[in-house]
């Protein structure tokens, strides 16, 4: 499995019955997505990124499609939007812990981010 493929995988609905990922799970996905880590929080573990942009407008339409994405999915992450960054973090709140669907949701962030902005600034 790769980025794009974990990408294109359905949000799972029935995640509140489930167990948040074991240690190994989590560290096997988080391969896939190498500029994400795996912080804890008040002894939950979140996945943590920060993008980086050439200013605030841009930071914000980052955000706003962030948004949208968490939207079409029911699942929310936590955005922190500055001048030229947003830090995005994910968790499963009803599990206190991480969910396969907190890894979709990054590599989703990754695939707009991309989408968005990297292919923008390479030049011809």
């Amino acid at each position: 499995m790769d980025a794009p493929s974990l990408a294109n995988e359905p949000v799972s609905l029935r995640y509140r019955n489930a167990n948040q990922l074991s240690k190994a799970e989590a560290q096997q996905l988080l391969a896939l997505l190498p500029a994400w880590q795996i912080l804890t929080d008040h002894s939950v573990p979140h996945l943590q990124r920060s993008f980086s942009f050439q200013n605030f407008a841009e930071a914000l339409r980052f955000t706003n499609e962030l948004g949208a994405l968490a939207e079409a999915a029911n699942h929310h992450p936590q955005l922190i939007t500055a001048w030229g960054k947003v830090e995005v973090r994910w968790w499963t709140h009803a599990l206190h812990g991480l969910h396969r669907n907190d890894f979709i949701m990054a590599a989703r962030c990754d695939y707009a981010y991309a989408v968005l902005f990297e292919s923008s600034q390479k030049t011809p």
